[in-house]
């Protein structure tokens, strides 16, 4: 079965719902690297979102663009 293909202005809108909540985002850095972080989504701007990394050792922030996560190089679930 086909999953449904959201749009950009769907997954904004998605992202939206969710900022200031607890997720867990992994990344596909390429050649078999993924990044798999938990943290809370802080900003979003027109066509960027910033991820606050959760982590006891360093804070750090992670940017990632709309057409990551329509493409499927950006997974975000919401805890």
């Amino acid at each position: 079965m086909r999953k449904g293909i959201l749009n950009l202005n769907e997954i904004k809108e998605k992202i939206l719902s969710i900022k200031g909540k607890d997720v867990d985002i992994s990344i596909n850095r390429g050649r078999k690297k993924i990044d798999n972080y938990l943290g809370v989504i802080e900003n979003i701007y027109p066509s960027v979102f910033t991820v606050k990394i959760l982590n006891d050792e360093q804070l750090k922030n992670v940017t990632c663009s709309y057409s990551d996560v329509l493409c499927g190089d950006v997974k975000i679930v919401e805890k």
